[in-house]
């Protein structure tokens, strides 16, 4: 057991991802990385490999996995946790109407539920260490491109939970930072597997346009993930607090969210998913 190395643990380090690249990262600075999937098949082979890092097997939508998480930082770092990191997270691509409730409470419980599980249950460890919460949100907590509205939303209540945790960790002498993340280069797309949309659906003839948002599209021209992970861990260590943007264009993004009225955000939100020009494209075609 290590006690002098800082410590982190990451949610969500499937092999591509954010939470992998973050890990990387870390460890590559000497810092005792707790690399974190649901899947064991999912884990990164260079960090499985690597030294000062220790690969767990977690469920963050199971108590259960979340305790046997705890108990394994226990024993390996004499009960503190320098840095946890919320990172897991999905996303469901349909219209409000074709999506199932069942399907968005799952989606909420991710990526919402499950970062307020895993607060509450790493808290002991991060009083401990003095340490910090990083809660990775989304630039669409902002904004209310089509098609995603489960995802927009509860990105957007992880953000503002995040927020309120801040005030309320701060005199326990935690930190926390609200990630904003904008459009970053993973292997995630080509792991998403599509939802159908129902023949009944108002939506069903501009189906391929919404299987196509699933493409990768919304990742063109993104920065890489270690582009985006070494700016975040710049930001922990540098003692960052509250709201951090992050990705491709962040600081333009979060200016347009600030400046634009609402008509021309609107404008700009409509150019990513520009569905309802798809929907005059087909009624204009039934009119011919």
């Amino acid at each position: 057991m290590s006690v002098s190395r800082k410590s982190v643990l990451i949610t969500g380090c499937s092999t591509g991802g954010i939470g992998a690249a973050l890990a990387e990262v870390f460890q590559e600075k000497g810092y005792h990385v707790f690399v974190t999937t649901r899947n064991p098949s999912k884990f990164p082979p260079n960090l499985s490999r690597a030294e000062n890092v220790t690969c767990l097997t977690l469920d963050v939508l199971s108590s259960e996995s979340i305790a046997a998480a705890v108990e394994s930082v226990k024993k390996e770092t004499g009960g503190t946790l320098d840095i946890l990191i919320n990172n897991s997270g999905g996303i469901i691509l349909l219209p409000a109407l074709d999506t199932p409730i069942d399907d968005g409470k799952r989606l909420f419980d991710l990526n919402f539920w499950a970062p307020f599980a895993m607060l509450q249950a790493f808290a002991p460890l991060l009083i401990e260490a003095k340490g910090c919460i990083v809660n990775n949100s989304s630039a669409s907590a902002y904004s209310p491109m089509a098609l995603t509205s489960i995802y927009n939303s509860s990105k957007a209540a992880l953000a503002m939970a995040s927020e309120t945790w801040r005030h309320e960790l701060q005199p326990l002498g935690v930190r926390t930072i609200t990630l904003i993340t904008c459009a970053v280069k993973t292997e995630f797309f080509s792991r998403y597997q599509r939802e159908e949309l129902p023949v009944s659906s108002k939506y069903y003839d501009i189906r391929d346009f919404i299987y196509s948002i699933g493409d990768g599209r919304l990742q063109s021209g993104a920065i890489s993930s270690r582009q985006y992970a070494t700016k975040v861990v710049r930001e922990i260590e540098h003692g960052s607090a509250g709201v951090v943007w992050a990705g491709t264009h962040a600081l333009l993004f979060r200016l347009l969210c600030w400046l634009l009225p609402n008509s021309l955000f609107d404008m700009v939100v409509e150019s990513v998913v520009p569905i309802s020009s798809e929907m005059a494209k087909i009624k204009q075609k039934k009119k011919i």
